[in-house]
């Protein structure tokens, strides 16, 4: 690959053709960045949530799920500050009417970083350098305005308004449902509040495919603390984060950590981290971890009459916690996995092939079965074979075209391994089992296919691996 952006565009040409993603709403045109998973995005897409359910949620004691709605009620987001505080510096094409996010373009064309900006100093910056349109080309831009990010909709009329939102973040739905969970689960602090869901933000601009779009799903926890311990949770959960990113198998030289400064936190945080990653199209934010201080339950508790404390074991008292609040997105995890695993190798015989080499956890297939022919009772034995190996999860039976041609069609998927079934399987009930890494080939007796499997391609649980850091981690925390 000779650079970053044709490797982007290697990766966005390849989910196309093999099934990752598509460009939505395709038949009318396309939809600006909407994008649809296919059959292996979305079990990839699958894969991961389901490890990161399993992970912080299932094998975590104080850790509790929710699945709240989308829409909430409308004082939320006025109690939350989002109405007031969740805004991107607007510009627009007085030409064209295209809308640009101001600070992006300040950072793009002269290279100046411009959060923190007020918006007039952001205008002055504009007219003073000539920034301009990156539709029209011209200087024809708008003075900067504020532009809030959450969409609304209408509801038939209610006591409250007719006005509503589309959730920007799952963090508020865990907060309104503080009280519920302590009540019902007998809560002790620490403890945290987990949910996986969709969030809507109407961003000025979009892109660099499934990285920043319009609806988006998150990996949210909420999680509880005294104030006085928030820092050595802050650790905990950083070091949490750590494990993931090398759990899930990307590469430490291509993850970063950045910590922001006061006037870039949001609202409602005293600290906040961003761990980054090399994507190709630059270094960008991955996941997010915040120290939200009290601040939302207390703003919940002042605009809804309820108190929302948790009985203190220790000191006898009632208090409002403070909150930890690791956040993982989901389809930008998909997009570092999808850079990670994308490999485009030379082989001996002077060709080439893509390879998407993903940890056989996460990756969307996780064995493919193929008849040699079909013929002489092959595909019958296959699906055989495919029955059994099923066990492993998502597995394909894969009949259509040259073994060569399904070789390399099941590389560019991921699958971390093949099962051959010819001629000597009826003769001896052996099978070929090919590795996608190494390419190399054993046979293998089906009644010791499964073991095989489990050994070479199966045996490690993640889950374990990350829960092991943590009783290790909450040992040190307990010795401080």
């Amino acid at each position: 690959m000779t650079n970053s952006s044709d490797k982007m565009d290697k990766i966005v040409a390849l989910c196309k053709r093999r099934g990752f993603a598509y460009p939505g709403s395709l038949i009318y045109g396309g939809f600006a960045n909407s994008y649809t998973y296919g059959p292996y995005g979305v079990e990839l897409k699958r894969n991961i949530t389901d490890l990161w359910w399993k992970t912080f949620v299932r094998d975590m004691p104080d850790v509790f799920g929710i699945d709240g709605d989308i829409i909430l009620h409308p004082k939320t987001w006025e109690a939350s500050g989002h109405l007031e505080q969740f805004n991107d510096p607007m510009v627009e094409d007085r030409d064209t009417g295209h809308r640009f996010r101001a600070d992006h373009l300040i950072e793009d064309q002269l290279g100046i970083d411009a959060e923190g900006m007020s918006l007039e100093e952001m205008t002055k910056l504009i007219r003073d350098k000539g920034v301009t349109s990156p539709t029209s080309g011209k200087t024809n831009l708008s003075e900067v305005k504020q532009f809030n990010q959450m969409f609304s909709t209408e509801m038939a009329k209610t006591s409250e308004g007719s006005k509503a939102y589309l959730r920007p973040e799952t963090a508020q739905a865990m907060f309104l449902e503080f009280k519920n969970i302590v009540d019902t689960q007998r809560c002790k602090l620490p403890f945290g509040i987990a949910q996986i869901g969709k969030a809507f933000r109407n961003e000025i601009t979009p892109g660099n495919f499934i990285f920043r779009r319009l609806e988006f799903e998150q990996m949210e926890i909420e999680y509880f603390v005294k104030k006085e311990e928030w820092e050595k949770y802050f650790d905990l959960w950083h070091q949490r984060m750590d494990d993931w990113c090398e759990m899930i198998g990307l590469n430490k030289k291509n993850v970063h950590i950045y910590e922001h400064p006061q006037e870039k936190r949001s609202h409602y945080s005293e600290k906040t981290i961003d761990i980054e990653y090399d994507f190709p199209f630059g270094r960008k934010e991955l996941y997010g971890l915040a120290y939200r201080t009290d601040f939302d339950l207390t703003q919940h508790q002042k605009h809804s009459g309820q108190a929302l404390h948790i009985h203190d074991e220790e000191s006898g008292q009632k208090l409002v916690p403070h909150v930890i609040e690791p956040t993982f997105g989901v389809d930008r995890t998909l997009l570092a996995l999808l850079v990670e695993a994308y490999q485009e190798e030379k082989l001996e015989d002077e060709t080439e092939r893509v390879v998407m080499k993903f940890m056989p956890r996460l990756a969307p297939v996780k064995v493919a079965v193929m008849p040699l022919m079909k013929k002489d009772g092959m595909t019958e034995k296959a699906h055989e074979v495919w029955k059994l190996v099923k066990i492993f999860g998502n597995c394909e039976l894969d009949i259509s075209g040259s073994i060569g041609k399904r070789y390399r069609r099941q590389d560019e998927i991921g699958t971390p391994v093949c099962v051959t079934i010819d001629y000597e399987t009826l003769e001896d009930g052996s099978v070929t089992v090919r590795d996608r890494d190494s390419m190399k080939q054993e046979r293998v007796k089906i009644d010791e296919l499964e073991d095989t499997l489990r050994m070479k391609y199966f045996r490690v649980c993640h889950s374990e691996f990350i829960s092991e850091s943590h009783t290790t981690l909450n040992k040190k925390l307990n010795q401080r």
